[in-house]
This record gives structure tokens, sequence and C-alpha cells, in this order.
């Protein structure tokens, strides 16, 4: 079993890291870049910024995040967030993330995900997917933050993203966010068994038992948490140390 890795996600809006429960609610958690440098002390194996006002003014302010992480932190960041374009992907790579994130754009044009890996490698492009049962047995894809139902099945989507050369998917349940019951498992399981690149669980995670029910159960070579690091109810040393006790390398 290749060693699972571990990533803070940090949702980042004018500068700040907020946290809201179902995109409400949203209050500031703190710094990006102070947060960033802790997670890489605690042994973070990738750190995932997300800018959730990715407007124009926004994009300025997120890329000097991204610059000033890049100075201080020595663990993978990726970045998503408003990405509609090589050129944005440029300028985030350039700002010293090593990946990008996209997710609704990448829906409304697939050929976003073929045109970045071609030009900066399949390495740098991690596709994000909002997922939830559509009630006839399957899950239904989701833009714009989990509102806009695509009417796009799961399955075709993850082997489209595939084919098209993205390095890797973090699939969020929007069944499971925010409710803190534990990933879900199912959904991860439906992905898992349609593609070989890495697929990063998102959406669920309440405590520290869930982490390694996640590696248990699935075949995700990494999960993704927000409010429990931020709001210190775990650190990332804990759920390592945690995933050592069952037997499930870390790295």
């Amino acid at each position: 079993m290749l060693a699972k890795r571990i990533i803070p996600c940090l949702d980042v809006r004018n500068g700040k890291v907020v946290k809201g429960v179902n995109f409400e609610g949203i209050k500031d958690v703190g710094d990006p870049v102070e947060l960033a440098v802790e997670y890489n002390k605690q042994g973070a194996d990738e750190i995932v910024f997300y800018d959730i006002t990715a407007s124009y003014e926004g994009r300025g302010v997120m890329l000097d995040v991204v610059r000033r992480t890049a100075r201080q932190v020595f663990v993978p960041l990726c970045v998503g967030g408003g990405i509609g374009s090589v050129d944005d992907f440029r300028e985030v790579l350039r700002a010293g993330a090593d990946k990008v994130s996209v997710n609704s754009l990448a829906v409304k044009n697939p050929k976003l995900i073929s045109d970045a890996a071609e030009i900066f490698g399949s390495q740098c492009v991690v596709v994000g997917i909002d997922a939830k049962r559509n009630g006839k047995g399957g899950y239904s894809v989701y833009i714009n933050g989990g509102r806009v139902d695509m009417g796009l099945d799961l399955g075709d989507w993850v082997k489209e993203i595939s084919e098209r050369g993205a390095g890797e998917i973090c699939l969020n349940s929007i069944d499971t966010d925010g409710v803190r019951g534990g990933f879900d498992i199912e959904m991860l399981n439906f992905v898992c068994e349609r593609v070989t690149i890495p697929v990063i669980a998102s959406g669920g995670c309440g405590k520290l038992e869930h982490f390694s029910e996640v590696f248990k159960k699935t075949n995700s070579s990494a999960a993704l948490a927000a409010s429990l690091f931020h709001f210190r109810e775990l650190t990332v040393g804990e759920v390592k140390r945690h995933l050592k006790e069952h037997n499930i390398p870390a790295r």
C-alpha cells in the first residue's frame, strides 16, 4: 500500500481563511500564510488553497498569498477557485503553486483539462468534483459550490477526466459535506473502481477514526479536511500517529 497523504484545505476570501457550514455562516479563521506554515510544521503532505472570491480582485490577493506561502512552506501547494483558462494555470503556477485544481469551469469546458495537462503536465492538474446521489442509484455532478445539478453522470465524468490526462481527482460528497459523519465510502469506491489516477477523499470528516476508516475501506490515496484542523480539534501529527497505530502507512 502506498503511503497515504493528509491534506488541510484552506478556503480563502479576500486574503483571509474562512469557514462556514454549507456555504453559510462564514467566519474568519485566520491568516492563510500563518496557517499554512503551521500545517507544514505539523507534517501536512500538501496544502490546498481554495479561492472562494475568485473575481479579478480576489485573484490578485490570492496570488500574493500563494507567493508568500511558497517562500515559507516546503510541501506541495494546490490552488483552486475560478480557474478557467490555461493562462490562469500559468499565473497560479508562476506564483509558486505546484498543482492547480479546476472544478465547475472544467465541467463547462472539459478541453481545459487536456490543454493544461499537455502544457504543464498531468501532475499539475487536479480536478475537483462536487457530487450527490441522484435518487436512481447513481450520482450527479454539481457545479457552483454544489448548487447547480449538471445532469452529468459521475461515472462518465471521472472516466473523461482520466482520459483527458488529469493527474488526480478530489471527490467531495455533497451528501456528507459538513455533516461530520464520515467520508462517503460508497461514492469513493464508485469512483476508485473506475479510474487508476489518485483519488482524494473530501467532505464529511468529523473525528480521528474517519481517517483510518476511509483508507481501510477505499483505495483513496489522500484525505482532505478543513475545520477539524482550523479549529484545532486535531493536528496533522495526531492523524498520522492514529494511522500508524492502525497499520496504515502515512508519509
